[in-house]
């Protein structure tokens, strides 16, 4: 049996840019919202405490027809020893004959497909002349949100950034500067300063099992969009529970989650208080408010990993890129 191998550095030299991503993500979102894929809530194992390795199995219908897995792993503690907090590979299979074609690295798709669904959730709740954007936590994902927001939202001018680790915040500002000239940089001195007055709020922390969470709703603007992909990590639950509107990128798997007793606990929404999904407002079955506080959960799903997969193999492919390995 043959596929294709496709690694990081063969991935970033194809040069794939968010937009497109975005394009594939929100394509997910729809087909979602349509009824056309087959996505169970990702299980998951955890070695270490506050540590997680998941399984995320898809098949998207449609003219896609793609299916797949990833295999993903996120460790808090990685950050310290300078290693990843997140890791992963994933593998695309055949859908006629179930046969596996590509493996590829996933660290890559794991961060540009998840900034990605943050911009296509932006581009659908967020005000459109949002001016500034606050991002908590300064990684990889602090990174590609940025970028996203950046192609979201046109008339974006100004970011506030914090983290609790000072390193982070001068590479952050020496990476971002230069890819996005255009927009000026703050530094606030706390989380509250770096919050205030921004349209758009996005905490991209390290997910925890039990979290202390530390942005108020006090704090926001009283029609900001308040963006989690750390799970229930950052944000106070009234933020969500109060919102004019409540969405997450996967009800079911939302639902699920939060049924296992340990993810969106102590306050936050249930079922009756969850507008919709990514899969409806993408679909058109229903629209969000354009006004008032707007709060988001972005768990990450596993349309995102095999849209992106699919895109990537497709470029590999015209591009000659990867290396056929015989199993």
């Amino acid at each position: 049996m043959e596929l294709l191998s496709i690694s990081y550095e063969e991935i970033v030299s194809m040069n794939i840019s968010v937009a497109e991503v975005m394009k594939v993500v929100e394509k997910g979102f729809k087909l979602k919202g349509e009824g056309n894929t087959e996505m169970p809530a990702k299980i998951g194992i955890h070695p270490r405490h506050d540590c997680f390795i998941h399984a995320m199995p898809c098949w998207m219908g449609g003219d896609v027809d793609a299916a797949g897995i990833k295999w993903v792993s996120g460790y808090p503690p990685n950050q310290a020893k300078d290693l990843p907090y997140i890791t992963g590979v994933l593998c695309l299979n055949e859908s006629d004959t179930g046969i596996p074609k590509a493996i590829m690295d996933a660290n890559w798709i794991t961060a540009w497909r998840t900034g990605a669904a943050s911009g296509v959730c932006a581009k659908y709740m967020a005000d459109p002349d949002s001016q500034t954007v606050a991002v908590i936590g300064l990684g990889v994902q602090g990174r590609t949100n940025l970028m996203a927001m950046n192609e979201a939202l046109p008339g974006l001018k100004k970011v506030k950034i914090y983290d609790v680790f000072p390193e982070q915040v001068k590479k952050y500002l020496a990476h971002m500067s230069s890819k996005l000239p255009h927009l000026t940089f703050e530094v606030p001195a706390d989380i509250e300063e770096t919050v205030r007055e921004a349209d758009v709020v996005i905490t991209c922390t390290p997910i925890l099992a039990e979290p202390e969470r530390f942005v108020r709703r006090k704090w926001l603007k009283p029609n900001a969009l308040a963006l989690a992909v750390d799970y229930d990590s950052a944000f106070d639950a009234d933020i969500m529970t109060e919102s004019s509107v409540f969405v997450c990128d996967d009800l079911n798997q939302y639902l699920w989650t939060q049924e296992q007793g340990v993810y969106f606990q102590k306050g936050y929404p249930v079922e009756e208080q969850i507008f919709a999904d990514m899969g409806h407002l993408c679909a058109r079955t229903r629209t969000a408010l354009p006004t008032g506080l707007r709060g988001a959960v972005l768990m990450g799903i596993a349309s995102h990993d095999i849209m992106t997969a699919s895109l990537i193999y497709n470029k590999a492919l015209e591009n000659g890129k990867g290396h056929t390995i015989t199993l």
